[in-house]
């Protein structure tokens, strides 16, 4: 079974930053990694299930008009609301996913260090519930830490197996380390720089 909003509670409970988001080189260089994996400069509406204390969710809220944070835990969502309360356009919930997926329609999902705390029928129904929820063009970024976590019911590398196969998506970026795994899949597999060069023409010939 997937694990317990108890457990997460806990955690909260006794430390405002319980993985040092804000501390430890890794995690500051694990957030870039990520944001430069994204290939849209910017997005229009970007979702990020758990959420943590929120400091990846300040970051993407520089690239997109609209954010949606959530996360299990109340305490997590009250610290994520004290991180983004500059932020007018990002607003954070409280929510167990898949078996509370928000409405909306999004052109990115952030799916960070969350897809080991399911168990493989939630995270089926978690990547059903996100296919739903992208626009044609939408991307998942996915970045989870790479060794077994003890009492957790799958690892990072059958997370982005089952990631790869189920959502039959173009596969965009793959950087993957001895400590974690990052992979971005989109519905368009046009690349960055076709993109932009195209971008560019249509600028020239001003249509």
């Amino acid at each position: 079974m997937s694990v317990a909003d108890s457990y997460f509670d806990e955690l909260f409970r006794n430390d405002s930053d319980p993985w040092a988001f804000k501390q430890r080189w890794y995690e500051r260089r694990k957030r870039a990694l990520c944001l430069a994996a994204l290939p849209n400069e910017h997005y229009a509406a970007v979702f990020e299930p758990g959420c943590a204390n929120g400091e990846l969710s300040a970051e993407l809220a520089t690239r997109c008009d609209a954010l949606l944070c959530c996360d299990t835990s109340q305490r997590a969502v009250e610290l994520a609301r004290e991180r983004l309360i500059d932020v007018p356009h990002a607003r954070v919930v409280q929510a167990r996913l898949p078996q509370q997926w928000p409405e909306g329609r999004f052109d990115l999902i952030v799916f960070s260090e969350l897809g080991y705390y399911l168990d493989l029928d939630d995270l089926h129904r978690w990547i059903d519930c996100a296919l739903e929820a992208l626009t044609p063009d939408g991307q998942i970024l996915a970045c989870h830490w790479r060794p077994d976590i003890e009492d957790c019911p799958l690892n990072a590398q059958r997370v982005h197996n089952v990631l790869n196969e189920r959502l039959s998506m173009h596969r965009l970026f793959s950087h993957h380390e001895q400590d974690f795994l990052l992979d971005l899949w989109s519905r368009d597999d046009t690349s960055v720089a076709t993109r932009e060069f195209a971008d560019d023409r249509r600028s020239d010939s001003g249509t």
